[in-house]
């Protein structure tokens, strides 16, 4: 059996007379398939796992005020200060 252009694990160009996928293993016995197992499972293809900026957005700057209100307790602390 020949191997497909592309390994449908990997997405890596297999050469024409490879016995195994050159970058994950693939092969004849564990499937020289057409498609992925992971086809068809609709994941996102974002780094951030679908959610965007603007949602990201509001939850960074409250750890950032968060951060920044601890490291000025912290440093009124040190020097004695009270508020």
């Amino acid at each position: 059996m020949t191997p497909p252009d592309s390994c449908a694990n990997c997405g890596t160009d297999i050469p024409r007379n490879a016995r195994a996928c050159p970058e994950c293993g693939a092969d004849e016995r564990t499937g020289w398939r057409e498609t992925s197992i992971y086809d068809g499972l609709n994941l996102p293809d974002t780094e951030n796992n679908g959610a965007s900026d603007e949602k990201r957005r509001p939850v960074k700057i409250f750890w950032v005020l968060i951060g920044a209100g601890l490291l000025i307790i912290l440093i009124m602390g040190t020097l004695g200060l009270r508020l």
